[in-house]
């Protein structure tokens, strides 16, 4: 009788087993797994030139992986951040193999030493105040479709949320009572605090009164109360960009989308003199490092900085330490 190969039953068991009961992973990460998985199986099977369903673990190679890579980048088009995570999800499971069938351990060593790629680290575009303001006013506020998108921009830039976790609050988060605040669930399912603005308020006040909602249910869904997905906000949001470019042509330039808005937020926050800790734990970093991505300083805060700089061709005395003739004493008798 020909063996069982184990695949079928490895990857059961890291999805259902190891990702869910034992690690507790998010359910975003398990998507993101799972659609890398689809994608490298159905690759596979091409290459291959059988059905996914016949496939077994010695068809997937390093060779194999660094092909479906290679593929992602060149004909998928996706970035080369979106590259590396697909390759992290390769790593993870066949990691997970290699404890648990060390008769495949060379083959998923050759896996694992596949490296993750360098990206160009560009300076990262922001949206200026009067780009946010001009994006917020396109949604209808007369129509519930309207209020809610405006509602949802508002939290995206108070909050400095990302988008899943602005989809994902719902009214037991929220204290709508002053001081006002929310509690956000992000990565690796830790909460935060932040602050909400009397005016985030009111918005999400009216929001909820023409469209209620129970305490654990989400608060930004469709007209038939079913909660929006970050395609669709994204799919809105181009086109308020696109009307909002009307009257500042400088969104035409860029490319904006829900994240444009925490971004925004910690600018926007850098600029107003917040210290880069308060934003780190505003938008939910472990390392002030990530922060330091985000919360660039904008070119307003940069010459602010210039002008506080005394040339020294303006000075119309001397440094201090020329005045002083003790000083000076001191150091000829060095």
């Amino acid at each position: 009788m020909r063996p069982i190969d184990p695949l079928p039953r490895l990857l059961q068991e890291f999805f259902y087993s190891h990702m869910l009961e034992q690690r507790n992973l998010s359910a975003h990460t398990v998507r993101s797994y799972r659609d890398t998985w689809r994608l490298f199986l159905r690759f596979s099977a091409t290459r291959r030139k059988r059905s996914v369903a016949t496939l077994v673990l010695g068809d997937l190679t390093a060779a194999m992986a660094g092909a479906f890579l290679q593929q992602c980048e060149q004909e998928r088009k996706v970035t080369v951040g979106t590259r590396n995570c697909r390759l992290a999800a390769l790593h993870s499971f066949f990691s997970f193999v290699a404890e648990r069938e060390p008769i495949y351990a060379a083959q998923c060593a050759e896996v694992l030493r596949i490296p993750t790629k360098r990206e160009a680290i560009r300076a990262p575009f922001y949206l200026e105040p009067d780009e946010v303001d001009a994006i917020m006013l396109q949604p209808d506020r007369t129509r519930l479709e309207g209020l809610r998108d405006h509602a949802l921009l508002c939290f995206l830039y108070n909050t400095g949320a990302r988008i899943q976790e602005a989809l994902d609050v719902s009214p037991q988060r929220i204290r709508f009572d002053p001081p006002s605040y929310v509690r956000l669930i992000g990565k690796g399912k830790k909460e935060r605090i932040c602050p909400l603005w009397p005016e985030t308020v009111l918005v999400l006040k009216a929001l909820l009164k023409r469209q209620p909602r129970a305490d654990n249910d989400p608060i930004f869904v469709n007209r038939y109360g079913v909660p929006l997905g970050a395609s669709g906000v994204r799919y809105k949001l181009a086109q308020y960009v696109q009307a909002a470019a009307k009257t500042v042509p400088t969104l035409s330039l860029k490319r904006v989308s829900p994240h444009s808005f925490r971004h925004a937020a910690a600018v926007h926050l850098v600029a107003a003199g917040v210290d880069v800790t308060v934003i780190r734990s505003w938008l939910g970093h472990v390392s002030l490092d990530t922060t330091n991505h985000y919360a660039q300083a904008n070119l307003a805060t940069k010459r602010a900085a210039l002008e506080r700089l005394e040339p020294a061709s303006k000075r119309k005395r001397p440094p201090r330490w020329k005045r002083d003739n003790d000083l000076l004493a001191w150091l000829d008798s060095l």
